[in-house]
């Protein structure tokens, strides 16, 4: 969440790496589908709002190209 702050705070996400970033989401991803999969409400609320706010970072990231 302190790096999705900063990225809209000083409109620069420059210090992102869309790789890192894309990958990171993808593990995330994934680690959803498998709590899902075991029915395990941990999981899936950590990694339900782990993926919310690094999408929105993704987002910030296109948008301040």
């Amino acid at each position: 969440m302190p790096q999705m702050f900063k990225t809209w705070q000083t409109k620069s996400a420059k210090d992102v790496s869309l790789i890192a970033l894309v990958t990171f989401i993808s593990g995330v991803f994934l680690w959803l589908i498998y709590g899902i999969y075991l029915q395990s409400l941990p999981i899936i609320l950590a990694n339900s709002v782990t993926l919310f706010f690094n999408l929105i970072i993704l987002w910030l990231k296109i948008k301040y190209r």
